[in-house]
């Protein structure tokens, strides 16, 4: 706080700085181009992991539904739990993008290949699907706290957060013919835990931070820096091992 002209008080925003960078405006996604890119490589990360598991049998309906499923699969579920619109039905972006990525990965496998083989590459297309992964976590955390009402608490503090969990992960369930199998021999996967703690951030910071100006804003920039974080992470960006002494000793033997 600070003292203005005739002992005016001038509100001063100490968090400004979380919204008031190029990061910030990159992951907040404010351009229909930025939202369409990040869409597109959130789209095409999903299909980098399930195209591996087709069989050259495989029909195009099969994995182009597929690739629905693993894209939207939480906001399939999630929309149901809350009486609302799939985001399949309720986003035409949606279609558009998943499309798009289908072609690409059907067209052009060696996409596939680039990506497995080039950090660079891959560490691009995590951070579009993390940055898009955060606003998918964020929309869904966000209003499942506006329609569930509390119950022990003075807000809902479980449903939120397992609706923003599903939400970020529930692609790894459908079809529902896979059941718990995703989680019965690993546990969580990465996603599945990076939305679980997310999602509870967000919905707590979100709701003790209500005097915060724009916290929402400001929650799912944080979000997003903690998904891209422990994607890079977990997909092995940060920390590159070195494989080509143990293939040179290989070749001494």
């Amino acid at each position: 706080m600070a003292f203005g002209k005739k002992g005016e008080t001038i509100e001063v925003d100490d968090t400004a700085w979380i919204l008031e960078n190029g990061f910030a405006e990159f992951v907040l996604m404010h351009t229909s181009e930025i939202k369409y890119m990040c869409m597109v490589g959130y789209t095409f990360m999903h299909g980098c992991k399930i195209f591996n598991y087709f069989e050259p049998t495989d029909s195009a309906a099969y994995k182009f539904v597929s690739l629905c499923l693993a894209c939207t699969g939480g906001g399939i579920l999630v929309p149901i739990f809350l009486n609302k619109l799939p985001v399949t039905i309720a986003m035409d972006s949606y279609p558009i993008a998943i499309t798009t990525s289908f072609f690409l990965h059907s067209m052009f496998p060696i996409l596939r290949e680039i990506c497995a083989l080039s950090p660079i590459f891959k560490a691009g297309g995590v951070i579009l699907y993390e940055i898009f992964r955060a606003f998918v976590v964020s929309k869904f955390t966000y209003a499942a706290a506006g329609v569930i009402p509390p119950s022990e608490f003075e807000i809902a503090i479980f449903g939120p957060i397992i609706c923003g969990a599903i939400s970020g992960c529930g692609g790894a369930f459908l079809p529902m013919s896979k059941g718990l199998n995703p989680i019965k021999k690993t546990g969580l996967a990465p996603p599945m835990f990076s939305a679980l703690t997310g999602a509870t951030f967000f919905h707590l910071f979100v709701h003790y931070g209500k005097e915060i100006p724009h916290v929402k804003d400001k929650a799912r920039v944080i979000l997003a820096a903690w998904f891209i974080f422990y994607g890079l992470y977990s997909n092995g960006l940060l920390t590159m091992k070195a494989k080509a002494p143990a293939a040179d000793k290989k070749k001494k033997e």
